[in-house]
């Protein structure tokens, strides 16, 4: 490509950033990284009326947790700033007075009451009501293509209410081109007048948006399905202003895990899943959402899951690195239609990465969580206890379940297990094996076994009479990694004093 790639990135500050929001935000970051442009954050907050005071923020510290942080935006390289639009309203007032000296666009001043009798006639015919060529110069809708030019400046003067609304064009058959979904034509006919600026001195979405991807200079606009049926009116705008207009790729909904629809914000709750990134508290009711992060995803798996929601990289490799989905990214290679949400597959990406992390990173994590227990150990341990445990876990949360018992002898001892396998003649053994292990002391694990069943072949009684009791005596439960690997760490000391605890116990 040979002019400088510009993305943008343009929520809305309404509440927490859903997962789908962040994906769209993860397609424009590896689409700029691969082109080397430039991932841009614009906050579109001209509906104040659903603005929330903390939302802003919040899509920063997601985007900046997931590992896809923008280039330029509010705080950072503001080169084309401001980037609030609603810092931007005396940009948008002026292209509004444009297109209406273009003959583009004209003042409506109906009201929302006129507006609902006029859809209510229409329903009675069977018909649906349309702002558009059908009616608007037929003196049955009140604007300035049928008052004249003093009548509606003499009622802008007086401050009666009042919209912008662009003029669609009649009759004319438009031929546009997404990037992901190919050819569209639309008739222009069938489009409706829509409002472009209000009285109230702000933009509607619609003249904002152009706008701002005009000054900004964004090349590229990739975003979410629902935006496609706007795809004209923008089309049609930049042909307004004569302006050139930026590529298209709309991308495909992220589906309920059950059934049709667009995965929801609400579906996290009744499911049992996290749909945003990271908790979020509503100022209004204090309640704090579930979030991938409290949750204990790494921030890379999480956006390589994301990553394969919608996008297909032509082979069958499905972990990826950032770096690597930045070199392997296409637009071509992501799917019309939706892609189901799998809160499993999810898991699944976490279990993978957490395998390929280094145990000296997972003991970092790890010792975080034994802090806040009270408990402390060399990190050199901790490592190794990570290196024994990792393959069962799928969260660092899970670590403390599997591995507990390598930092406090257990107390108690699972009755089930104890009842089948620590039978009459079990403390005679176990005491009999307590001088072999005193002899062990500092012994790497594979000298341990192979010395303890030695031991037990010239006794002659069966592995399970000893290894099952020995595990029952160590871990408090039959589970846990290599029970020699266990005795080399907690040392041949810690192993005989557990035992004498379990033969006085059981």
């Amino acid at each position: 490509m040979s002019k400088d790639i510009r993305v943008r990135f343009a929520p809305s500050p309404t509440g927490p950033l859903h997962m789908g929001g962040v994906r769209t935000a993860l397609y424009n970051y590896l689409f700029a990284k691969r082109h080397q442009g430039t991932f841009v954050l614009r906050i579109e907050d001209t509906d104040q009326k659903r603005y929330v005071s903390n939302a802003e923020q919040y899509i920063i510290d997601a985007l900046n947790w997931s590992g896809i942080p923008y280039d330029e935006g509010p705080g950072k390289n503001e080169k084309y700033g401001p980037y609030r639009q609603s810092e931007r309203k005396e940009i948008y007032k002026k292209y509004a007075d444009e297109l209406i000296e273009k003959g583009h666009a004209y003042y409506a001043f109906d009201t929302a009451e006129q507006l609902d009798e006029h859809r209510k006639k229409h329903e009675e015919e069977g018909k649906t009501f349309i702002y558009n060529w059908h009616n608007r110069e037929k003196r049955k809708l009140l604007n300035s293509l049928v008052l004249s030019k003093e009548e509606a400046e003499k009622r802008i003067q007086q401050g009666d209410h009042y919209v912008v609304r662009f003029k669609s064009p009649e009759n004319k058959k438009l031929v546009l081109h997404d990037k992901i979904r190919g050819e569209i034509t639309i008739d222009t006919n069938i489009l409706d007048d829509k409002i472009l600026f209000k009285s109230d001195g702000m933009p509607t979405y619609h003249l904002a948006n152009i706008v701002d991807d005009h000054l900004m200079k964004i090349t590229h606009v990739i975003r979410g399905e629902e935006w496609l049926p706007s795809l004209a009116l923008h089309c049609l705008l930049y042909e307004a202003f004569d302006w050139e207009k930026p590529e298209f790729a709309h991308l495909p909904l992220i589906l309920k895990p059950v059934g049709k629809g667009k995965l929801s914000k609400r579906d996290g709750d009744q499911l049992g899943f996290p749909v945003f990134p990271l908790a979020y508290k509503n100022p209004e009711t204090g309640e704090v959402s579930r979030s991938y992060k409290e949750d204990g995803y790494f921030p890379e798996a999480f956006v390589n899951m994301l990553a394969l929601l919608g996008w297909n990289p032509g082979t069958e490799q499905e972990l990826f690195s950032l770096k690597e989905l930045v070199n392997e990214f296409r637009l071509k290679r992501v799917s019309k239609s939706g892609a189901k949400f799998s809160p499993e597959k999810a898991t699944w990406f976490n279990q993978q990465h957490l395998q390929s992390k280094s145990n000296e990173e997972l003991a970092e994590n790890f010792s975080s969580i034994l802090l806040e227990k009270g408990i402390s150990f060399d990190k050199n341990y901790i490592i190794k206890v990570v290196s024994l445990i990792k393959e069962r876990a799928v969260f660092v949360a899970d670590f403390w379940n599997l591995s507990s018992f390598f930092f406090q002898s257990p107390k108690n001892f699972d009755e089930k297990s104890a009842r089948k396998q620590w039978k009459e003649e079990t403390p005679e053994i176990m005491n009999e094996l307590i001088i072999v292990l005193k002899e062990l002391d500092n012994h790497p694990s594979e000298e341990i076994e192979i010395k303890v069943k030695e031991w037990i072949t010239q006794k002659g009684i069966g592995f399970g009479k000893v290894m099952q009791p020995l595990r029952l005596s160590l871990v408090g439960a039959l589970k846990g990694p290599h029970l020699f690997d266990i005795i080399e760490l907690i040392g041949a000391q810690e192993t005989i004093k557990r035992i004498e605890f379990a033969i006085k116990t059981l």
